[in-house]
C-alpha cells in the first residue's frame, strides 16, 4: 500500500462520507471512490458498507484504520525528526508537562549534561496528556509521562519513580488538619468541586468543577477556594501557605516514566535513558 491510498482511506474512516473525505483531501470526489474501490481489491476484503444514506465500517475497515492511523504517523514521524536533525543536528526534544516532576526533570538533565557524550536537551514543556501526541508525531525524541494518567501504549518506557497522591486544599479548609484522608472523602467535598481536565480533542467533560489547562492555573483555583486536587504527592515542593496538602491513605501511586518511540535508534536518548535509570 502506498501511504497516499491510507490517507485517503482514513479520511474516508473517519468521516464516513466521501464529500466530507473529498473536500478534506483536496481532491474531487470520484477519483477519490476510485482509489478505496482498488484497495479494497487488492486486500481482497471490503473495508466500508455502503448504502444511499450512510458509510460505516466493516471489521476489516477498523483494522486498517487503527493499523493506518499508527503507520502514517510514524510516516510523518520520521519526515519530522529526519529534517530536524538536517537542520539543528544530533540533539534531543524533551517533552513534559508544564509543573509536574520539576524537582525530577532537573536532576535528570544535569546527570545527563555530566557525561561526556552529552548532547543539547531542548525541553518542551506541553498541556496534560499531549506529550503521548507529541512523541508519536516525531516532535519529541523522549517524554517524561506519569502512569496511570498518560498512555504508554507502543512506547518502550523506563520507570523512574513512583509516589503516593494528596489531596490539595485551600488553607483553613476543614479537613486541611486532619493527618491523612481516604479518596470517598473527596466526595464530601461539595464547596470543592474537583478540576475538569481537557480531552485529547481539546474538549472538558460535563461537571461541576473549574476547567483547568495547567498545574499553575489550577494552584491558583485551590488557593482561592474554588477546587481542591489529587496531586502526586512531589507537588509539595511548591506548596505555599495559601494552599495544604493531605495524604490520599488510598490513592493509586503514580509512577514517572520516561516513554520513547520502539524505533528510535538515537544514540543520545539511550544515553539520556540510562543516566535516568541510574541516577
Amino acid at each position: 500500500m502506498e501511504t497516499r491510498e491510507l490517507r485517503y482511506f482514513v479520511a474516508v474512516a473517519e468521516e464516513l462520507h466521501f464529500g466530507r473525505a473529498a473536500e478534506r483531501l483536496g481532491i474531487a470526489q470520484p477519483p477519490l471512490s476510485r482509489a478505496i474501490r482498488a484497495l479494497e481489491r487488492r486486500l481482497g476484503s471490503p473495508l466500508l458498507e455502503r448504502t444511499t444514506r450512510a458509510v460505516a465500517l466493516t471489521e476489516a475497515g477498523s483494522v486498517l484504520l487503527t493499523e493506518g492511523r499508527t503507520a502514517l504517523d510514524a510516516v510523518d514521524a520520521a519526515e519530522r525528526r529526519t529534517r530536524r536533525t538536517a537542520h539543528t543536528g544530533p540533539g534531543v526534544v524533551l517533552v513534559a508537562k508544564a509543573g509536574a516532576s520539576q524537582e525530577l526533570l532537573t536532576k535528570l538533565l544535569a546527570a545527563y549534561a555530566a557525561e561526556p557524550d552529552a548532547v543539547a536537551v531542548d525541553v518542551e514543556l506541553c498541556g496534560p496528556g499531549e506529550q503521548e501526541r507529541l512523541l508519536r508525531d516525531g516532535r519529541a525524541d523522549v517524554g517524561l509521562l506519569h502512569r496511570p494518567f498518560d498512555s504508554t501504549a507502543g512506547f518502550d518506557t523506563e520507570d523512574l519513580h513512583t509516589e503516593g497522591q494528596s489531596l490539595f486544599l485551600p488553607a483553613g479548609h476543614p479537613l486541611s488538619t486532619r493527618t491523612e484522608l481516604r479518596m470517598a472523602d473527596i466526595e464530601a467535598l461539595p464547596d470543592l468541586p474537583l478540576p475538569r481536565w481537557p480531552a485529547a480533542d481539546g474538549t472538558y467533560p460535563d461537571g461541576p468543577g473549574p476547567q483547568v489547562r495547567d498545574t499553575a492555573q489550577l494552584r491558583q483555583l485551590v488557593a482561592l477556594g474554588r477546587t481542591a486536587a489529587v496531586l502526586p504527592d512531589s507537588a509539595r515542593v511548591d506548596l505555599h501557605d495559601d494552599v495544604t496538602a493531605v495524604a490520599l491513605v488510598d490513592a493509586p501511586p503514580v509512577t514517572t516514566l520516561l516513554a520513547w518511540p520502539p524505533q528510535s535508534r538515537s544514540r543520545a536518548v539511550a544515553d539520556l535513558v540510562r543516566v535516568a535509570a541510574r541516577a
